[in-house]
């Protein structure tokens, strides 16, 4: 396998996870970027950075997913901190259940159990 191509193909399923990690993250508390940022860079292979997860942000906000609001910090400027909407809690709830659906099928690919199998 190429290195373009796995470097592509890490790249796009990153993409998608991402989503998934940050509304994750955010399920049942309000946090500031900064924090989801931290959270998520323990997940291995991710590669999370503040420049990556604020558009990603903006774009669920624009979506009607996260809700944002802005409190002062005693440690500098204000934070915006984002939380789920209740169109947001649904919609991680249906990406959750999605992702255990395709995270289990692939597992049975992996391990040779697959429904579909022939011998």
């Amino acid at each position: 396998m190429s290195t373009d191509f796995f470097e592509n193909w890490t790249t796009q399923l990153r993409k998608g996870l991402l989503e998934l990690c940050i509304l994750n993250a955010i399920r049942g508390e309000r946090l500031y970027g900064y924090d989801i940022v931290r959270r998520l860079r323990g997940i291995e292979g991710l590669v999370i950075s503040e420049g990556t997860i604020y558009p990603i942000l903006s774009r669920l906000k624009r979506e009607g997913l996260l809700r944002t609001s802005i409190e002062e910090s005693p440690e500098g400027p204000p934070r915006k901190y984002y939380r789920l909407t209740g169109r947001g809690e649904e919609f991680l709830s249906e990406m959750n259940s999605y992702w255990n659906a395709v995270k289990s099928g692939t597992d049975e690919t992996r391990r040779g159990t697959g429904h579909d199998q022939t011998q």
